[in-house]
């Protein structure tokens, strides 16, 4: 609030002469008058402080929503088209959403059911999943697992995501690996992909992604040429989705 009344003072006084203001009555009002003046009124009409707060807000947002798809657009090869990143979906539908997502993420495991049910209703439709460790050191060695398995398997891979994702305990390399090895994965080829540094290369371009999309937590989605944040539901995504088909 202080920061409002400061500026409201501030806007007041810009629009004064540098002597003062003339009254009604023709007397010269001081700074303090003027400031007087501007905190009584506001005092008075502290609703005028929400719609200065609404409208910065509305401001940010929309410079935000400008920032990202320029992003989108100059980034596009690499959130789409990186060789590790798993897709499920028709691989040839014409709209695609990019999903920043965690094994580990609470929101992301509800928000697997959204996925599955639009792929299903939708065949003009593929998700790419940006695999995006931020859980702590499970989260990462699981998705080192998933790197691998999908540049090994990735016609099993839309599997292993749903089951590892699925899972009701905390995804690590051991359960990671116990899914990868049933779904006839060989041990030593697995962890001798784990081992290729480009997943890691992968990693660090994926959070740079991140960082430039103001991402901060999953899951998030890029549809068209939006960054949508949260597990928001299937209703919000398939009516994002049908606006990026436009």
């Amino acid at each position: 609030m202080k920061r409002y009344l400061l500026a409201a003072s501030t806007v007041a006084m810009l629009a004064l002469p540098a002597s003062g203001a003339l009254a009604q009555d023709g007397a010269v009002e001081t700074r303090e008058d003027v400031e007087g003046i501007v905190r009584d009124y506001l005092l008075n009409n502290p609703e005028i402080l929400l719609e200065m707060q609404t409208v910065l807000e509305q401001r940010q947002q929309e410079q935000q929503a400008v920032a990202q798809s320029k992003i989108i657009e100059e980034a596009s090869d690499r959130l789409y088209e990186s060789s590790y990143d798993g897709v499920i979906g028709n691989p040839d539908a014409s709209v695609t959403v990019v999903e920043f997502f965690d094994y580990n993420c609470g929101f992301c495991k509800r928000a697997l059911a959204d996925m599955e049910a639009l792929i299903a209703e939708n065949d003009d439709v593929k998700f790419v999943l940006k695999e995006f460790p931020i859980l702590g050191p499970d989260s990462q060695q699981a998705h080192i697992v998933s790197m691998a398995f999908q540049k090994l398997m990735p016609e099993k891979y839309e599997e292993f995501h749903t089951r590892l994702l699925g899972l009701d305990a905390r995804a690590d390399e051991s359960a990671a690996m116990t899914i990868a090895k049933d779904l006839g994965a060989d041990d030593a080829a697995l962890r001798e992909a784990m081992k290729d540094p480009q997943i890691m290369a992968s990693f660090s371009d994926t959070f740079e992604l991140a960082n430039a999309l103001q991402i901060t937590g999953t899951p998030s989605y890029v549809v068209g040429k939006e960054v949508v944040f949260g597990a928001l539901g299937k209703d919000v995504l398939a009516e994002k989705i049908k606006q990026a088909a436009q």
